[in-house]
């Protein structure tokens, strides 16, 4: 699963890094290298824009940046607190689940992230690893969102909520974790988050080469506490559990060039 992670990039470097709009109205947090569950994360989505009398413009597609709260809220919900039980989706499950269906067919995000955070228990302890790109760009980690009103108020304000899906990890991902973020490389963005596409179905499996070349590096168990802060919590630390920590591979620069 994925229940905590860094995003700590301002604004402009994300809206160069994703091609996106500034869409946050001012209310974008700041950087953040401990991001929890019910914080107001970053999001990047494409829609298509308004025209002047309110409707939308089929001829065109703006990509934004855009603040949501995580922990995925339905539109049926009763209570908004059954948010703090969908922080994540399975990829394998998520076109059928009912609070998730509706959401993989016509509102997919993504969450950048400097990287994400998994513990890997040895004995009593557990030990917490960083997950990260090595050379520093962000991580785009696949989601869903939806925007919830409360049904018991007059002029209820929207509630939009998101989620982040997750998959069977891969590689010395999985020495630490059995589930990791979908993180899904540039040349899948614009498919993913393309708001005229309901199937999606081939791009939820996890990209070997991408996840082979990221680093995996033990970090301090200060992350443990959500009230903790910092760049010392994604520093390198030594490894108690043992052989989980992972040097990236290289990409192919075949790749690269696509």
């Amino acid at each position: 699963m994925c229940g905590r992670y860094a995003s700590t990039k301002d604004l402009g470097r994300l809206a160069a890094e994703f091609a996106a709009l500034d869409a946050t109205g001012g209310a974008a947090p700041g950087a953040d290298f401990n991001v929890a569950p019910t914080k107001q994360v970053l999001t990047v989505v494409q829609r298509h824009p308004r025209t002047e009398d309110g409707q939308r413009d089929e001829s065109r597609t703006e990509r934004s940046i855009r603040v949501m709260r995580w922990g995925l809220v339905p539109p049926w919900a009763k209570d908004p607190k059954i948010g703090n039980r969908m922080i994540n989706a399975k990829a394998e499950t998520v076109t059928g689940k009912p609070a998730f269906r509706s959401a993989a067919k016509r509102h997919r995000c993504l969450l950048p992230a400097d990287g994400w955070y998994e513990w890997k228990r040895d004995g009593d302890r557990k030990q917490p690893y960083f997950t990260t790109s090595p050379d520093g760009t962000s991580l785009a980690m696949a989601g869903l969102f939806e925007t919830w009103r409360d049904p018991a108020a007059e002029d209820p304000e929207p509630l939009v909520t998101c989620t982040v899906l997750t998959t069977e990890a891969l590689g010395p991902a999985a020495e630490v974790h059995h589930r990791m973020p979908l993180v899904l490389p540039s040349e899948r963005w614009a498919d993913w988050l393309d708001p005229d596409r309901a199937d999606v179905t081939d791009l939820l499996a996890p990209d070997p080469a991408l996840v082979a070349a990221l680093e995996i590096r033990p970090v301090s168990s200060a992350v443990n506490n959500v009230r903790n802060n910092g760049s010392a919590l994604v520093e390198r630390v030594p490894d108690v559990a043992g052989g989980a920590e992972h040097r990236p591979v290289p990409l192919d620069p075949r790749r690269e060039e696509r």
